[in-house]
């Protein structure tokens, strides 16, 4: 599935597959590294990067997670990881490939399968990165709470009320 905003570079959405967890791993420590990290104190990039690894990316895949990725000439540019239908784990798209409706189309494509898994879900959470908040609420996110700090890592709960099946948002 293509958005014309995708068109300039032949972007492909599917499952992860199995073996590409230490390709994921890598963007994510590399969008993390230059967005995220500088906002967080040693001990929350340590807990991080612990989350991130390729066995842990396995192991969420083989349990109650699934992955999308965006690809362009066979390289994972965009990664979205959701927990139980309803919670978004990582979301995370390449520095230059961002503002190009990437990370949009990820969602999307997310909230489809989770609808498909679970009929009734009517609201998805994240706990977005401070310097994320304004992207997620583009995204049609509100926050839910107050920036909070937890193991090093700083977060905003935030939530996405999803519309009944069969109307818009």
């Amino acid at each position: 599935m293509e958005t014309d905003m995708d068109m300039d570079m032949d972007i492909s959405y599917r499952p992860m597959r199995p073996g590409e967890e230490t390709e994921i791993s890598g963007l994510i420590v590399s969008v993390f590294s230059e967005f995220v990290a500088p906002l967080y104190t040693p001990e929350g990039i340590e807990e991080f990067s612990r989350y991130i690894g390729p066995d842990d990316l396995r192991e969420r895949f083989l349990s109650n997670h699934f992955t999308l990725v965006a690809t362009t000439d066979e390289r994972i540019v965009g990664v979205i990881e959701v927990r139980d239908e309803n919670h978004i784990c990582l979301f995370f798209v390449d520095g230059d490939s961002q503002n190009r409706g990437i990370g949009r189309t990820l969602l999307e494509q997310a909230l489809a399968m989770c609808r498909e898994n679970s009929p009734a879900i009517s609201t998805v959470s994240v706990n977005s990165s401070p310097n994320s908040v304004a992207v997620y609420e583009r995204l049609g996110f509100v926050p839910t709470g107050p920036e909070q700090t937890k193991n090093g890592i700083t977060s905003v709960p935030m939530t996405l009320t999803l519309a009944a099946p069969g109307r818009r948002a």
